[in-house]
């Protein structure tokens, strides 16, 4: 790579650099595998740098890298965890919500939905992407797309519903 592509190259990262972090931590909930994953990402379009910039919508490509970084990550057997009937630290019931336990919610919420699934929510309503940006991006159809982001947030919402019950005693 010449100096020019290269500078080129970190101009684009570091424009970008927190809302790829962002984007990963909204997979993954995790903000070390977040920035395992836009090392990964960053490490991948660096070496075919030029073939990136060559293309179409190169953010949607970006986005493309990073959500296959993330799956393959998934599918490493040292990367599955182990639920556990023990939580810990557990919140105090008497502070109080507040939007950060909003958020808190909506963060565990996502973490369990299936992987396909929080991906295809994450780039079609965080990352604001059509339903064939995302479909191109995930190597699927748009009606898979379509039925998993139904299925999807028909999932969160009973999940909320439930967890609204269960953690504050009222109901959603």
């Amino acid at each position: 790579m010449n100096r020019r592509d290269e500078d080129e190259f970190r101009e684009f990262v570091s424009a970008r650099l927190d809302r790829l972090r962002r984007t990963a931590y909204l997979l993954c909930r995790d903000w070390h595998l977040a920035d395992d994953l836009v090392s990964i990402t960053v490490g991948r379009l660096y070496r075919h740098w030029r073939r990136v910039r060559a293309a179409e919508n190169v953010d949607a490509y970006v986005r493309g890298v990073l959500t296959h970084a993330w799956l393959d990550e998934r599918r490493r057997p040292w990367r599955r965890e182990w639920s556990s009937d023990e939580l810990p630290d557990q919140p105090d019931p008497g502070a109080g919500e507040s939007p950060l336990a909003d958020r808190e919610l909506l963060w565990d919420l996502l973490g369990r939905l299936a992987p396909r699934r929080r991906a295809v929510v994450v780039l079609r309503f965080y990352c604001d992407l059509s339903v064939e940006q995302t479909a191109e991006i995930l190597g699927i159809s748009t009606g898979t797309v379509k039925s998993q982001a139904a299925r999807a947030l028909e999932h969160l919402r009973l999940l909320a519903g439930s967890q609204m019950t269960t953690e504050y005693g009222r109901r959603a």
